[in-house]
């Protein structure tokens, strides 16, 4: 089962000297997200991503890894091995640039997603990645407990750390639940005449548990 991150992520939109469009963006490691706020009895779920996470198919030659539009594969903007997504894993984030052509602007889910984003619409960037098995890397994961404020009467929430993740794409997504960094746009400002149509992005099975 694949599993998807969040983050409202720094991201660039430039148009390029030789046509279409250049994003940048990064998606920071170490933050805390809350993945469930427990109800009114339950336990807090909060989860944080960690340093070098995804360095494993990030550095692997012959690994693909996508850019999407909302973890669907059937609307691919970029690629790993096409030469037109570019990774560099860092300490504090996993950085990218992709480059759009002019072709690929024409495609309609590419357009509507530059529109909505334009818009506002669309609020940061989201890995989909799984996690290796533990005959694999023993320690992947870690839980531990946050401290909690018995005065106020905060449940203690726990909290899931991914040390090593197998990467296989990254979102435009319309609800990050990262929320340390501000998304932004540089560049590009869609035309007066287009019309912006909202679509929900992807499908259930796509979405946390």
């Amino acid at each position: 089962m694949h599993l998807h991150g969040f983050a409202e992520t720094k991201l660039e939109v430039r148009r390029r000297k030789g046509g279409g469009l250049h994003l940048a963006g990064k998606f920071p490691y170490g933050k805390l997200a809350v993945l469930s706020s427990g109800g009114r009895t339950g336990r807090p779920q909060k989860e944080s991503i960690e340093p070098h996470a995804f360095r494993y198919r990030v550095e692997q030659v012959d690994a693909d890894i996508h850019l999407l539009v909302g973890h669907d594969f059937n609307r691919p903007m970029a690629n790993k091995l096409g030469q037109t997504l570019r990774l560099n894993d860092t300490e504090s984030a996993l950085e990218f640039e992709a480059d759009i052509s002019d072709q690929m602007m024409e495609v309609g889910y590419v357009r509507e997603a530059m529109l909505q984003f334009g818009a506002g619409l669309v609020g940061g960037i989201s890995p989909g990645f799984t996690i290796p098995p533990k005959r694999t890397v023993e320690n992947a994961v870690t839980y531990e407990d946050e401290g909690h404020d018995p005065e106020r009467g905060m449940h203690n929430a726990q909290i899931r750390r991914v040390h090593e993740a197998i990467l296989y794409e990254l979102s435009l997504v319309t609800v990050p639940a990262y929320d340390e960094t501000q998304l932004t746009m540089r560049g590009w400002k869609p035309e007066r005449d287009q019309a912006i149509a909202p679509k929900p992005f992807g499908n259930d099975i796509h979405r946390w548990r």
